[in-house]
């Protein structure tokens, strides 16, 4: 299979083009369709990183700023269509529309995490924006916003709203998944990678002979992080942890050749990673034209 690079465009929240910026990609893992939903995204700054050495920002930041922004995964099964976070909403329901879905067909939903920026799309006038939808996160990430006092209210207003139809449960651990069978629901395991949160989770996505994960905030600021994964976010929970699941599932993706995305890197979001030719690891955007 012939892959290509892709031109990753920073789009700004405020787009001055009067072209509009390409918010939808889709890409396969056997019989499921995966569709990338760009929220839109702008320009983060070294500030918000936590453990560079100065010789580090000035090799890979020089202008100390990265791109970030924030996407949304779609993954439509023979029998379901399932959102892999909620981003913030601001594209979200128009890029559904596209594809001939309202909020009523969606069954699913799987939260990495609870920051805003991945929960946001789930309340409409503080009400379930997804009324049909089934929610799943991981039981540390639940007790944590719980009891989090007044930075978790949007957290609650989320486990009010959609009450019931929360679903807890206990990441794999990965280095117990080989050995794993259970699924979260068919065709997807949940995969540990505390640290950012202390519930945050990937999902690995299977079908036929095809992995996809779904790695949500294990990066950032790609173009520092992945050459040296023991750079770290001021906002991360946990740095230690955050940098162990980051050097971990990079690691398990290189090693298996598994096509992954993430929340936070740039669009498209999908790619495979490589050995860094100097250090670390390097992320090449895929040419979804030719199929994976």
């Amino acid at each position: 299979m012939k892959h290509c690079f892709l031109l990753l465009m920073v789009m700004c929240f405020l787009n001055a083009s009067a072209q509009e910026p390409q918010t939808v990609i889709t890409f396969q893992a056997g019989k499921f369709t995966l569709r990338v939903l760009s929220e839109g995204g702008g320009q983060g700054n070294s500030g918000l990183l936590k453990g560079a050495t100065p010789e580090q920002l000035k090799k890979y930041l020089p202008d100390g700023t990265f791109p970030i922004e924030t996407q949304v995964f779609l993954v439509r099964t023979p029998d379901k269509n399932i959102l892999i976070d909620a981003g913030y909403g601001k594209n979200l329901f128009k890029n559904l529309q596209t594809l001939g879905l309202d909020e009523s067909k969606i069954q699913v939903i799987l939260l990495t995490h609870l920051h805003g920026d991945h929960i946001g799309g789930m309340l409409r006038d503080g009400k379930a924006a997804f009324p049909n939808a089934e929610v799943y996160l991981a039981e540390k990430e639940y007790d944590y916003w719980l009891n989090l006092g007044e930075k978790g209210a949007v957290a609650r207003k989320v486990f009010e709203a959609y009450k019931d139809k929360i679903h807890r449960f206990e990441p794999i651990e990965l280095v117990e998944i080989e050995n794993q069978t259970d699924e979260l629901i068919p065709g997807i395991q949940a995969i540990a990678a505390y640290g950012h949160t202390p519930g945050h989770t990937a999902y690995l996505i299977r079908s036929d002979e095809s992995k996809r994960l779904i790695w949500g905030d294990l990066t950032h600021a790609m173009p520092i992080q992945m050459p040296c994964p023991e750079v770290a976010l001021s906002f991360d929970v946990d740095s230690e942890k955050a940098i162990l699941s980051r050097k971990l599932l990079l690691d398990y993706v290189l090693k298996n050749g598994i096509i992954s995305g993430g929340m936070h890197v740039a669009f498209p979001a999908v790619g495979k990673v490589s050995k860094g030719k100097t250090e670390g690891y390097a992320f090449e955007a895929i040419c979804l034209c030719e199929g994976l």
